[in-house]
């Protein structure tokens, strides 16, 4: 058995398997091909020699007065006519050989290699990407499935993006590389118990790597990789809404009074956002400009809509005190504000959680909404 020896003293060296733990195996494998031949209540122990490799098995009974059991008994003067030092409660050990032993303990040292190589393959994906959570990583398309796109990782490690985590309207084909957020890592849940044919439960698949296109935190990663003033600090990507693959919005800040926030995002020219707009496949993007104060945030929150007036206040609902807003736009700006389906202002709610109730000027004033008392501060109000 010495090459079983040397094979594992190798595989310890180059892949990590615990030649402890396979030998282990083995010696349980060996009991439980004893406990097939002779029944489940015979008492067996094997073991296997670390240096090596020699295998002995060992049958043993119980010396008692009287034999209720053959299988598990000897009685004291059987055992004493084997030899006179055996008293009650001592086991008479009887050495078993086989030419099956070897070939049990070949067969399982292979099956267990087998499986460790595979679990520490696991392991080394699940280390790898455990911290690339809340990441971003790249792929390629390797095949589409019922709606499932199955992307190879840069190192070929396999995921999978489900139907309800991809963009409608994007489209995909074997080959494209594509851009995904990490949402979770997990292990394979560890199954205990036996199988009902007695085998141990096996663990369920391999490493699940949860990516997504649709995720609002997407963008906010897209644009720490790309803006240089996110990345050393100065300026902070403060919120983020998202109706992925049409619009999102991104509020910021500046720590530093002398880089603009906004223009720092966009670029000369939308150069910036232009990068990171082509990596979601054409979604529109606002960069919007944060500020403490509620109500000037809400107001930069609505662009590309011109706001007149706003009022921020909370109100009790269902024994909550909730963050609401009234807010004024002009005529022509009301559809805009509002947006195709309601999207600009259910995104600029999300963003600044406040619930926005948009009028347009006209109806601010038959609702007898006294707007007029803010006309004289509205500049000095919003000025960035």
């Amino acid at each position: 058995m010495s090459e079983i020896i040397d094979a594992l003293d190798q595989l310890e060296r180059e892949k990590n398997v615990s030649k402890e733990l396979v030998m282990e195996a083995i010696e349980r494998s060996l009991v439980a091909a004893c406990e097939r031949d002779y029944g489940k209540e015979v008492i067996v122990e094997a073991h296997m020699d670390r240096e090596s490799g020699a295998i002995t098995v060992i049958r043993k009974k119980e010396v008692v007065e009287e034999v209720e059991n053959d299988v598990m008994q000897i009685s004291l003067s059987e055992a004493k006519a084997m030899n006179s030092k055996y008293e009650l409660g001592d086991f008479v050990e009887y050495p078993l050989e086989s030419m099956e032993f070897g070939r049990i303990a070949a067969q399982k040292a292979r099956s267990i290699i087998i499986q460790q190589i595979k679990e520490g393959e696991r392991d080394a994906i699940y280390e790898k990407y455990a911290c690339k959570e809340h990441d971003i990583v790249n792929g390629v398309v390797q095949r589409i499935v019922d709606n499932t796109i199955y992307i190879n990782l840069d190192d070929r490690t396999e995921t999978r993006l489900k139907e309800n985590e991809q963009v409608r309207g994007e489209h995909y084909k074997v080959g494209d590389r594509i851009k995904l957020y990490v949402v979770e890592v997990k292990k394979p849940e560890k199954k205990d118990g036996k199988r009902k044919d007695g085998k141990d439960k096996k663990n369920s698949g391999g490493i699940n790597i949860h990516v997504s296109r649709t995720h609002p935190e997407l963008v906010k990663r897209l644009f720490e990789n790309e803006i240089e003033e996110i990345q050393n600090g100065v300026v902070e990507i403060m919120g983020i809404s998202r109706d992925a693959g049409s619009r999102s919005k991104l509020a910021v800040r500046s720590h530093d009074p002398n880089v603009d926030p906004v223009g720092a995002c966009v670029g000369m020219a939308g150069a910036r956002v232009n990068t990171i707009v082509d990596d979601l496949k054409g979604e529109k993007i606002d960069v919007i400009a944060w500020n403490e104060d509620p109500e000037v945030y809400i107001k930069n929150a609505l662009s590309p809509s011109d706001v007149i007036w706003v009022q921020a206040y909370t109100e009790e609902q269902d024994g909550k005190q909730k963050k609401c807003a009234r807010v004024v736009v002009p005529d022509d700006q009301l559809s805009l504000a509002i947006g195709k389906e309601g999207q600009n202002a259910s995104l600029a709610a999300k963003l600044t959680g406040y619930k926005i109730d948009i009028k347009s000027e006209s109806q601010a004033r038959d609702l007898g909404m006294m707007i007029d008392d803010y006309d004289e501060d509205y500049d000095d109000n919003y000025e960035e």
